[in-house]
């Protein structure tokens, strides 16, 4: 236990953070009625907090450096068990949006830190194993938190979905405490404010733009002004990191085909995989009639091949090119989310399962394998960058897919309920899409409901139709990319597994050759 007590600790923390990105999805129907939210509100309960993961992460992975790793990770979590708390207890909607930002707080300290704290306590093969742990529990949170948040929410109530986090946090203070050192940065490590506010800026303000086109219109003046306000906070966040003497991202390594190519596919992984499931829970609880705990257990499949795909692939594909796992695993996850495209008003949740598991076979891959990818596609003195680059995008991912998926979905509903007779089809698509089918059936006299519930699912069908198509393809051009620009070493660099390639750990992970799980 002395060994591997700090990987426990670690994974402890980045299961529960992760776990809180998904486990929300099979409540928000809950949630919408209980709090009587918006689909705009709904959006933000999830983006909220994975935008806070996004935009603060690499700024907070810097200010562990200065102030301590392990001291920041114990706050965050702190933070995180207070603000899951006030979740709980929020009274509103908008009372949840902001703890759940505070909560996205909160995790962010404790997510940038992790893969630091495990490069400093972890050397050589043990390293390796290591991060093959937290990929695999990275990616079964992701996957767990729908079926988690269902029974939860139907076996107690939806606040119970943030109550739990409490006694997980203090098991993981008090084994943080216990087992994990304290460890900083080099010498005159500093934080990145102007970075880092540049950065929260542009991911803030476009997922704001997104979230809010469908409502405002995409060619409003407010859409406009929030996309040029984020197009503004890109080009000065590359101008502040180009100048910086020490950048939070040094945007020269983009200059590597393998590390953009494994940048690629860290926003592509979330978007794809998780970014329309909130309307696909929505979908199977409110236009289907399934209770939250069998809308979760829908979900099985998907975390089930994750699981086993994560467990086995480090196995069978030990010694594979990263480039060759995370490309099929995104080449899966692209095939997973096209196979869940084939929807029409008569459809049931079976139709969902061969493509939830397809997808969910290329989350197990990929999860564990990009983030060394990334460590291994950069020279070692560079590992934290990589390491905080990968779950930057991760969530940018996740937050921009919710955002872009939502949209679209209700973009489609509306387009299919113009022929339904109803007075305003773009404000029944936007309730629809939030749960409301039944306030929209109740609207009308009994004679019409059968024919209005037919075109509600329908036009909930081509909705995610249209969100899985484009999740689809976004997930085979990623794949694509990853297996045209990721390359491994030559061979005269590939080093033998497990020995010393300087203080960033083994010859195997330094070089991107082999792939340890």
């Amino acid at each position: 236990m002395r060994k591997w007590g700090p990987l426990v600790a670690v994974c402890l923390g980045t299961f529960m953070l992760l776990l809180d990105v998904t486990i929300v999805i099979v409540a928000l129907p809950d949630i919408a009625h209980s709090l009587n939210a918006s689909l705009s509100q709904l959006q933000w309960v999830i983006d909220g907090y994975a935008l806070m993961l996004a935009a603060l992460l690499l700024g907070a992975g810097a200010a562990a450096d200065v102030v301590g790793r392990r001291k920041v990770y114990v706050a965050g979590t702190a933070l995180f068990a207070a603000a899951s708390l006030a979740c709980g207890l929020a009274p509103n909607a908008g009372a949840l949006v902001a703890m759940r930002a505070v909560q996205g707080l909160g995790a962010t300290a404790m997510f940038a830190t992790t893969l630091s704290l495990l490069a400093a306590t972890y050397q050589g093969r043990d390293r390796s194993v290591a991060l093959g742990v937290w990929g695999a529990v990275s990616g079964g949170a992701a996957a767990l938190g729908p079926i988690l948040g269902g029974l939860l929410t139907q076996g107690l109530d939806w606040r119970w979905i943030f109550f739990v986090n409490l006694p997980v946090s203090v098991a993981a203070i008090v084994l943080t405490l216990r087992a994990v050192g304290e460890s900083r940065g080099g010498p005159g490590a500093r934080i990145d404010w102007a970075g880092t506010a540049t950065f929260t800026v542009f991911a803030g303000a476009t997922t704001y733009a997104v979230i809010r086109a469908d409502a405002v219109g995409w060619g409003s003046t407010r859409t406009a002004a929030t996309l040029a306000l984020a197009v503004v906070a890109l080009a000065l966040f590359v101008l502040v990191e180009r100048r910086s003497a020490q950048p939070m991202l040094d945007l020269a390594l983009f200059r590597s085909g393998s590390f953009a190519g494994v940048m690629v596919g860290s926003v592509a992984l979330n978007a794809a995989a998780f970014g329309f499931l909130p309307y696909t829970s929505i979908w199977l609880q409110t236009l289907l009639g399934l209770s939250p705990v069998r809308g979760g257990l829908v979900l099985v499949p998907l975390a089930l091949t994750a699981f086993v795909a994560a467990a086995l692939g480090g196995r069978l594909l030990h010694g594979a090119p990263y480039r060759l796992v995370i490309g099929l695993g995104l080449l899966l996850i692209g095939a997973g989310a096209l196979a869940q495209s084939f929807l029409d008003a008569g459809s049931g949740w079976p139709a969902l399962t061969a493509g939830l598991a397809v997808a969910g076979a290329g989350v197990g891959l990929v999860s564990p394998a990009i983030a060394s990818a990334a460590l291994a596609s950069v020279p070692p003195r560079q590992a934290g960058t990589a390491g905080g680059a990968v779950n930057t995008l991760r969530q940018l991912g996740y937050a921009l897919g919710v955002a872009v998926f939502g949209t679209l979905t209700a973009s489609r509903m509306e387009h299919s309920l113009r022929g339904a007779g109803l007075a305003d089809p773009r404000g029944a698509a936007r309730a629809l899409a939030g749960g409301g089918a039944h306030q929209l059936l109740a609207r009308v006299p009994r004679a019409q409901r059968p024919a209005l519930d037919r075109a509600l699912h329908a036009a909930f069908a081509s909705g995610l139709n249209t969100a899985g198509a484009v999740a689809g393809v976004l997930g085979l051009l990623a794949g694509a990319a990853v297996l045209l620009l990721v390359r491994g070493p030559a061979p005269a660099a590939a080093g033998a597994p497990g020995r010393s390639a300087g203080p960033g750990g083994d010859a195997a992970l330094a070089s991107g050759e082999k792939l340890h799980t």
